[in-house]
């Protein structure tokens, strides 16, 4: 009798122990407790939450510029922000009021940020929202686009991004060194875009200072563009096209005229390509890239949009067409590269 009640006790002892260590060991996959085992629970590293950011991109015209700074933007936040943001991607396909409508969507949405790729997608996000994080890119200067006096360098409200300006005192002196004997150079651009006027106005400074005469033609729209270029050719040794958004869309108009009869110098590279001889030229995809980075800075906290001055192409190349140059029996300059034109 006192053995098998030895037993039993033993046996009770037992199945106690084994429910203890059973009970020890059950929590060991608890990751879906709310336990913080080891102090797990640590902020974690920007881009890595898990979070997700709804961005809002307006593009005002579908041309290579334009392009490749969306391209750029895109690549830049899928590279630093890997499955996180759901881009919205609409174009205006060149239209203004467009441009209001697809930005007032943006907001009322509820986007996280907003990229205004060219002036009036900018000046339309800029009226539509004071909360949204706004970044500009392909933009030549935010004092003129936005009515800015004495321009800083930093907006100092919801908005900042990237400038497309090139040196305008170089472009200058670069129809010097292609044609050192002309006399007249015609300045064409879109009047309803206020920085080609103020890109004109410059060039027309340092080209007078040069010795040129320089006369202005200025088109409303496409509907008067051919006349207005054709006066233009007629009227001048030389044209000059800025960065302007209407032209790039539209460069087959500006070479139709001038193709073999009249050298045009051009703000960017995507109208040299389309229509010019030769540009002074940034690369749209690397600030598109940049605005990129921009936004995800502003996205994860590092940054606030208001204090981050507005970033600039870090370099510049001289570029040519060389079939426009061979319709004129051109040859380009010591120092200039080859734009590879489809």
């Amino acid at each position: 009798m006192k053995k098998n009640l030895l037993a039993l006790v033993l046996t009770l002892a037992l199945a106690l122990s084994l429910a203890a260590c059973g009970g020890d060991s059950a929590p060991a996959d608890s990751g879906s407790s709310g336990a913080d085992p080891a102090g797990t629970q640590q902020p974690a590293d920007p881009g890595s939450s898990g979070e997700t950011y709804k961005i809002g991109v307006c593009q005002l015209a579908p041309h290579v510029a334009l392009d490749a700074a969306t391209q750029g933007f895109t690549d830049a936040l899928n590279a630093l922000l890997p499955g996180q943001v759901e881009i919205d991607l609409q174009n205006a396909a060149g239209d203004t009021p467009t441009c209001g409508t697809i930005i007032n969507g943006f907001v009322s949405g509820g986007v996280d940020l907003i990229m205004a790729n060219a002036t009036a997608p900018l000046q339309a996000a800029a009226s539509a929202t004071a909360d949204i994080p706004v970044l500009g890119t392909s933009i030549t200067e935010y004092g003129v686009a936005l009515g800015i006096e004495n321009f800083s360098g930093t907006v100092g409200s919801n908005v900042s991004g990237t400038s497309d300006l090139a040196p305008l005192d170089q472009q200058a002196e670069m129809i010097k060194e292609w044609y050192p004997d002309a006399k007249t150079v015609g300045l064409v651009f879109c009047s309803a875009e206020p920085n080609s006027q103020y890109q004109v106005d410059n060039v027309q400074k340092y080209l007078e200072d040069m010795g040129y005469a320089c006369t202005q033609f200025p088109f409303s729209d496409t509907n008067d563009m051919a006349s207005v270029v054709q006066s233009a050719a007629d009227a001048s040794d030389v044209l000059y096209v800025p960065t302007d958004n209407t032209a790039a869309n539209n460069a087959g108009i500006i070479d139709n005229i001038c193709r073999g009869v009249k050298p045009v110098f051009a703000g960017e590279e995507g109208i040299c390509g389309g229509c010019g001889v030769a540009t002074l030229s940034i690369s749209y995809y690397d600030i598109g890239y940049k605005t990129g980075e921009m936004a995800a800075d502003i996205l994860t906290g590092k940054a606030n949009v208001a204090e981050m001055p507005i970033e600039y192409a870090p370099q510049f190349v001289k570029k040519y067409n060389p079939a426009t140059c061979e319709a004129l029996g051109l040859t380009a300059p010591e120092g200039y590269e080859a734009i590879a034109v489809e």
